[in-house]
């Protein structure tokens, strides 16, 4: 799933992130959704979140059936 839509993202959400120093290459990091950054509904570059480990990026992707509370 798409991570560009705000409404798509909510902590407990597994995702795949970008990291700011992982741009250039596109490297993706997994982890869970604990804080939604970005305030706007869209992001043309994907929603910032902060994951549970405390690494911030923006979702590229939703992984689908993961969900944990």
């Amino acid at each position: 799933m798409d991570g560009r839509t705000r409404s798509n993202i909510r902590p407990g959400l597994t995702v795949d992130i970008v990291l700011k120093q992982d741009q250039r290459t596109g490297k993706r990091t997994r982890g869970i959704v604990k804080d939604l950054l970005t305030s706007s509904p869209t992001h043309p570059h994907g929603i910032k979140v902060r994951l549970a480990d405390g690494q911030v990026g923006r979702v590229q992707e939703i992984i689908t059936g993961t969900t944990t509370n």
